[in-house]
């Protein structure tokens, strides 16, 4: 369980003043390509520092480019942290929907079997569909865990590079 916020604020990672203007030319290629890589997910936290400490190192440690490389990343990630959060509560919905009907389901057999002539046809498909949306939602809800847990990787790689960035800016990493 985690309380559920939408938008993550940069100045919680990011301690210094960003830099008001965007790199020249060549530095703003540099920073958008590094930025780039690291906002792949499949990019590992180490290869990630060692591109870090490469680009650190071939651009004097520079402060105001290391807040510009992490400002773009954190565009990159916070803008997608935002569309899973959008689509957990899709998620949800489309689950609480199911459940509902599932009930309906169970209800109308119900009353189907407190008849005193019930139409066992109806029941059995009544039957069949709420054993097949209750698969449905079963498997669904197996999915919810990882799902939920994707802002949180996010929110972690964010701080890692937000740290890995700093570190780097000040001749270390």
């Amino acid at each position: 369980m985690q309380r559920k916020v939408e938008r993550l604020s940069i100045g919680l990672m990011w301690p210094e003043a960003l830099p008001e203007s965007p790199p020249e030319d060549a530095k703003a290629e540099a920073v958008e390509e590094l930025a780039e890589t690291l906002a792949l997910r499949r990019v590992d936290l180490e290869e990630a520092r060692d591109r870090v400490r490469a680009f650190a190192e071939s651009h004097g440690h520079d402060t105001d480019l290391m807040g510009a490389v992490f400002a773009e990343v954190f565009d990159t990630l916070a803008s997608r942290r935002t569309r899973i959060i959008d689509g957990i509560g899709d998620f949800s919905l489309g689950q609480i929907a199911l459940s509902e009907k599932i009930d309906a389901g169970r209800a109308e057999m119900d009353a189907q079997m407190a008849k005193d002539d019930p139409d066992f046809d109806r029941v059995d498909a009544l039957e069949e569909q709420v054993d097949w949306d209750q698969r449905i939602f079963s498997d669904r809800q197996q999915t919810i865990t990882y799902l939920c847990e994707t802002p949180t990787l996010l929110e972690k790689r964010l701080y890692a590079i937000s740290q890995m960035l700093q570190e780097a800016g000040q001749g270390g990493g």
